[in-house]
C-alpha cells in the first residue's frame, strides 16, 4: 500500500521510553505513506497532580505553550500534541455522565486533529486506533475517516484503571469499527463476536539491535556472576510474572545463577527471591543495552503467570531472545504456542527444571540457527504488510 494518508491515535505516546507497537507500526507505514501520529491528550488530573515523566514532558511543554504542537520527524511522518487539556472522566460512574463528558473530549480532540490534518492536505484518511478506547471512541463520528481500524494489542479489561468503563465500551468500539486487527489469535477471538472483520495480523519486532553476528562485550556486573546464567529481562511485574515459580526453580538449582534485569514492583521487591544467594537482581538498564546483557545469558526465561492479562499477550521479548539464538524456557499459554517449535513450554516447576537441564545439554548450532530464522520472520515489514492486506480487502 502506497500513497495513503494515515492518522494514528496512540494510547502510548511517541515519547514513551519503552517499546511501542503503534510507534513501530507508524514508522513502517510511513515508509510509503504519510502518517500523523496523535499523542493522547492530557487530562487535568495528569497535569496538576502528577510529576512530569518522560512520556508526559513533551505534552506538558506543548500545553504550556513552550513548544509547538506539531513535530515533523521525516518527509512523511508527523507527531501531534495538544495545546489544551481534556476532562478527567475515568472516575465518573459508568453511563450517561461518563459518555457525555467523554464525547465532549472526543469532539475537542478530533476537531483539532481535523484542522491539523487539513493543513497537511491529508485526504481519504485511514484512522488507526491503538487500543485507545476512551479518547477515540467517537472518532468515527467526528473524524469521518474513509476507514476506521481498531488495533487490539492488549486486553485492558482486567486492569484496575480500565475496569469501570472498558467492559461496556470496548465491544461497542469494536462493533462500529470498519476493521479490527489484533496481535494474537486470542485477542482476535474476543473481538470476532462483536465484529466479523476481526483478524490476527501477528506481531512485529525490531530486531536490528539483536544481530547475532555482532560482538557483545559482557558487562562487568554480569561477568562477576558465575555461569550458567539463566535470566529474564523486562518489567518485573507480579501481574505478569510468577515470582513463586522463579523462587522454586532457583532454589532447586543452587549451582546455577538466576539473573533478573528490570524494574521490580512491590511484590518482587519484598519477595523471598532476594534471600537466595544464586538470584541476582540488577535493576533497570537502558534499552540500548538490552542485547548486550541478553547475550551474556545461557538461557532466557519468560515465566508468566497464566491469567486474563497474559493468556493472549504476545511476548515481544521472546522474539528478542530467539533473535540472539538463545534457548528459551517459558510458561505455556495460548499465544506461546506460536513458539512451540523453538522454545520449551512448561506448565510446572518440574517442567522448568527439566527444561533447564535439557537446554544446557542439548543446544546446537542448528537449533540456534533455526531460532534466529524464526525470530527474523517477525519483522515489522511483514506485520504491516498483513495490516495492509486486511485494509485492502476492507476497502474493496
Amino acid at each position: 500500500m502506497t500513497g495513503r494518508d494515515f492518522i494514528i491515535t496512540g494510547l502510548q505516546p511517541w515519547d514513551i521510553p519503552i517499546g511501542s507497537n503503534a510507534i513501530d507500526i507508524a514508522r513502517e507505514i510511513a515508509v510509503d505513506n504519510r502518517v500523523l501520529y496523535v499523542n493522547s491528550a492530557l487530562d487535568q488530573m495528569t497535569i496538576f497532580r502528577n510529576q512530569p515523566k518522560p512520556d508526559t514532558q513533551q505534552r506538558l511543554d506543548v500545553y504550556r505553550k513552550k513548544k509547538e504542537p506539531l513535530r515533523q520527524l521525516s518527509d512523511s511522518l508527523w507527531v501531534l500534541d495538544f495545546p489544551f487539556s481534556v476532562w478527567s472522566v475515568n472516575e465518573f460512574p459508568d453511563g450517561f455522565f461518563f459518555d457525555f463528558f467523554n464525547k465532549r473530549n472526543n469532539k475537542k480532540i478530533f476537531d483539532y486533529v481535523k484542522k491539523v490534518a487539513a493543513g497537511l492536505h491529508f485526504k481519504d484518511v485511514i484512522h488507526f486506533i491503538d487500543n485507545d478506547i476512551y479518547r477515540s471512541f467517537y472518532s468515527k463520528e467526528f473524524l469521518k475517516p474513509s476507514l476506521s481500524v481498531y488495533y487490539r494489542r492488549d486486553n485492558l479489561q482486567p486492569f484496575a484503571y480500565w475496569k469501570k468503563h472498558v467492559g461496556r465500551l470496548e465491544p461497542l468500539l469494536i462493533g462500529k469499527s470498519d476493521l479490527v486487527v489484533c496481535n494474537s489469535p486470542q485477542l482476535a477471538d474476543f473481538a470476532r463476536p462483536f465484529n466479523p472483520k476481526s483478524w490476527d495480523i501477528g506481531q512485529g519486532v525490531d530486531l536490528s539491535a539483536y544481530d547475532p553476528g555482532l560482538k557483545f562485550e559482557t558487562p562487568p556486573e554480569i561477568a562477576a556472576i558465575s555461569e550458567p546464567r539463566i535470566g529474564y529481562i523486562g518489567d518485573i511485574n507480579s501481574l505478569r510474572l510468577d515470582a513463586d515459580l522463579i523462587y522454586e526453580l532457583a532454589k532447586s538449582k543452587p549451582g546455577y545463577s538466576f539473573v533478573m534485569i528490570g524494574r521490580e514492583d512491590k511484590l518482587f521487591a519484598g519477595h523471598a527471591l532476594h534471600n537466595l544467594g544464586n538470584v541476582h537482581f540488577l535493576g533497570s538498564i537502558p534499552k540500548s543495552m538490552v542485547p548486550t546483557y541478553m547475550s551474556a545469558l545461557q538461557i532466557c526465561l519468560n515465566p508468566q503467570l497464566v491469567n486474563e492479562i497474559t493468556i493472549g499477550n504476545y511476548p515481544r521479548k521472546v522474539d528478542e531472545y530467539l533473535a540472539l539464538g538463545k534457548p528459551v524456557i517459558a510458561t505455556k499459554t495460548a499465544t506461546m504456542e506460536l513458539f512451540r517449535d523453538h522454545s520449551y513450554l512448561c506448565t510446572s516447576v518440574a517442567g522448568y527444571q527439566a527444561a533447564v537441564e535439557d537446554a544446557l545439554v542439548n543446544n546446537s548450532a542448528e537449533k540456534t540457527r533455526q531460532r534466529i530464522l524464526f525470530a527474523q520472520s517477525h519483522s515489522w515489514k511483514n506485520n504491516v504488510n498483513q495490516l495492509f492486506k486486511c485494509i485492502g480487502e476492507s476497502l474493496t
